[in-house]
This record gives structure tokens, sequence and C-alpha cells, in this order.
């Protein structure tokens, strides 16, 4: 087998440093990158494309679980959890992970979640990286309604507040978010971002629209007997009928 290439991702310099020395002592390992949180880690995944990521379950802003989400379904790399709850555990296991490591991290435990990785990579299944990203995304769901987007410009990261956003429609399998002048991506579907967002402030008019409810100037009929709705910068948008019945009860 090659070089297993891998990268870490924790917030705790310690845990890094921890896992660097373990995995130099581990035959076929070669670090290739070190992240501190969440955008970090996603930036060295685009960059290093890894075989395997140590990541932490809890870290600010973005988590473990948060950044598996954000991944295509093509990359299938191992992924190897680190938490400093047992809690997290069963959790690990049941979105899909190939192992977790429970901290202060032992050199035994080190090494069965090293021969799991190799034995994982040795029989790479798309379909079981699909079903990990699915989980991992409801894992994410499951800690309340969205708060900000992942885009991604070239290689680099970055948070799009949801307040932020003005409006967003899709764009193949991304969403585009329409924040003033500026238009970013993030991956997702129309369906995912209504079921992310309060309902409350976000209101799906068209089957590829979905607005922020305060940033709507006014409402008027059509001819066609559907409805345009106009945006406090002046964009104009369309409403079918299909959708019209939930913007008229958030405006009542």
């Amino acid at each position: 087998m090659n070089p297993i290439r891998a990268i870490i991702v924790d917030d705790e310099p310690l845990t890094r440093e921890r896992v660097r020395d373990l995995a130099s002592l581990s035959n076929g390992i070669t670090i290739v990158g070190e992240g501190s949180n969440g955008l970090e880690a996603l930036d060295l995944i685009a960059l290093h494309k890894p075989d395997l990521i140590f990541i932490d379950v809890e870290m600010p802003e973005l988590n473990g679980f948060g950044v598996i989400a954000e991944l295509n379904d093509e990359s299938v790399p191992v992924i190897v959890f680190i938490t400093a709850y047992e809690h997290y555990a069963k959790q690990a296991f049941d979105v899909g992970a190939v192992d977790y490591l429970h901290k202060p991290i032992t050199p035994p435990r080190f090494a069965d979640a090293i021969t799991r990785a190799k034995e994982k990579l040795e029989r790479p299944s798309i379909a079981e990286w699909r079903k990990l990203i699915a989980a991992a995304s409801e894992a994410e769901r499951a800690r309340g309604k969205r708060k900000r987007f992942v885009v991604k410009s070239g290689s680099t990261h970055y948070f799009v507040a949801v307040d932020d956003v003005d409006w967003i429609d899709a764009a193949d399998n991304y969403l585009r978010l329409h924040v003033g002048s500026k238009t970013h991506f993030a991956r997702g579907t129309m369906k995912q971002a209504e079921d992310d967002l309060d309902p409350d402030r976000f209101v799906r008019i068209h089957r590829s629209a979905i607005v922020a409810v305060n940033r709507i100037r006014a409402i008027r009929n059509t001819e066609t007997g559907g409805h345009s709705i106009e945006l406090t910068d002046g964009v104009q948008l369309r409403s079918s009928r299909q959708y019209f019945r939930r913007v008229s009860e958030l405006l009542s």
C-alpha cells in the first residue's frame, strides 16, 4: 500500500502533537497538514485530498460532524474522530467513522484505529461515504436551525451568516446565496435549505427560490395569476401558487 496521507484537526495543540507523535511511530502514515478548527479542516482537505482524517468532534464554530457534512461525495477519505467525551463514541460509529479516539489517546487504541483505517482504505466505498455525509448532516441538523453557511472561494472556506442572506436560489448541486451585491455558493439543495432554516424567518416562494421574510418589500399580482415579490433592494422574484399561501401566512 502507498503511504497514507493524513491530516489532524483539533483545537488543542497537545492533542495534535500527540496524534502526530503516534503517527510518526506507525508504518506508512504521513501527516500532510494540521488545523485547529473546522474551516481550516475544509481548507486542508481541499488542498491535500488526504486518505485519512483525524478530527475532533467538538470544535468552535464548525465541529467535526459539520466538516464531514460539507464534503463532496467523491473524495472517500477515512474518518477517525477524536473526542474528550465518551458519549460521542456511539454517535461517531453511527455516523460511519471507521473509529474514534478518546482523549487522552493511548498507543494501543491509536494502533487499533490505524489498523481499521488501513483495512478500510483497501476497500473504499463511495456508497458508504455518501451515507457518512448524510449521517453527519443529520447530526448537524439535530443541533438546531442553521445560523451560517459554509462557502468556498478557490480552496479557502469561510462563513456567511444566515442573517446576512437576502435570498437563495439553486445552481446545480449548490445553493446560490445572495448577500447584497455579492453572490456566494454553498453545498446543498433547496429542500435541505428549507428544512435547515428558521421557517419564521425564511420562506420558500418558488421551487427554486427562498427569501428572507424581512427583505420582502411588496407583493403584487401578475396577469398570469401568480405573484411578483419585490425585495428591499429592488430585486423582483416570482412566487408560484404552490408556495404563495405560506408567504401570505407569514406576512398577515
